[in-house]
């Protein structure tokens, strides 16, 4: 499910419960809308608007830490790129291949994730993106260096581009996969729902009332939107910042 279907489905929800309990308060005989019945129903769904709360927290939570770990994989891994540019530059004219090999994978990964940013880089669209790290590190392998300084430049590289490999694996897995619970998701629409039901079945039934449960209930649908949008940082409004990868490009070359 994606976020806007989240949305929408969410507030058809809230809204529809609204409706529903308005229905009730015109069909529910006098006693059951006492100011004793009132009490009792507003007691249970304090207990429910508290528990909504509390899953409201955990999803937030979820969603920012899934969108921080993103954020902060990405800008180790444009580091250890520059590192291991800077590397291969010192170590000699073999690895340019090497580097321009790193430089197309960096732009299709620009091109892949951030397609909006296509004015603002050089990318050869022809270029596949495919095992490029591999390829590198497979021609890494095959220098033979001439000197100890060569050897030691060889090895840190290679150490380097491993662990760059495994955090794109890990990118991948984080990008594809969500944080959040969606039996957490399904419960809180649930409950959302039974509390603005309460909320039309004691509320008085004039227009302006209707049209601020309204808004309530598009404010909290809106919620859970940008919680849905926040963990799953590489698409939809909230994105990750390509800032990092851009800083990499930038010093390629030097």
């Amino acid at each position: 499910m994606n976020s806007l279907t989240l949305f929408l489905v969410a507030f058809a929800c809230m809204f529809g419960g609204l409706l529903l309990g308005m229905v009730l308060n015109a069909l529910l005989p006098d006693h059951h809308l006492s100011d004793d019945s009132k009490d009792m129903v507003k007691l249970a769904i304090g207990v429910i608007a508290t528990l909504s709360a509390l899953v409201l927290g955990l999803l937030i939570a979820s969603a920012k830490g899934n969108f921080d770990t993103v954020t902060n994989e990405l800008q180790h891994t444009s580091a250890k790129i520059i590192l291991l540019d800077r590397m291969m530059a010192q170590y000699g004219p073999e690895t340019r291949e090497c580097r321009d090999l790193l430089h197309r994978g960096i732009t299709s990964a620009l091109q892949r994730i951030w397609p909006e940013e296509l004015h603002e880089i050089a990318i050869t669209m022809t270029h596949q993106p495919g095992n490029d790290l591999e390829t590198i590190q497979n021609k890494l392998q095959q220098l033979s260096p001439q000197n100890e300084a060569q050897r030691g430049l060889k090895s840190r590289a290679l150490q380097v581009s491993a662990e760059i490999i495994d955090a794109r694996w890990l990118l991948l897995g984080q990008f594809g996969q969500s944080s959040l619970p969606w039996p957490f998701l399904v419960v809180l629409i649930c409950w959302l729902t039974i509390m603005f039901g309460s909320f039309g079945l004691f509320s008085p039934r004039n227009g302006t009332v209707t049209f601020v449960l309204f808004l309530c209930a598009l404010s909290v649908a809106a919620a859970l939107f940008l919680i849905l949008e926040l963990d799953q940082p590489n698409r939809g409004l909230i994105k990750i910042s390509s800032g990092p990868l851009h800083n990499a490009l930038a010093v390629f070359g030097q």
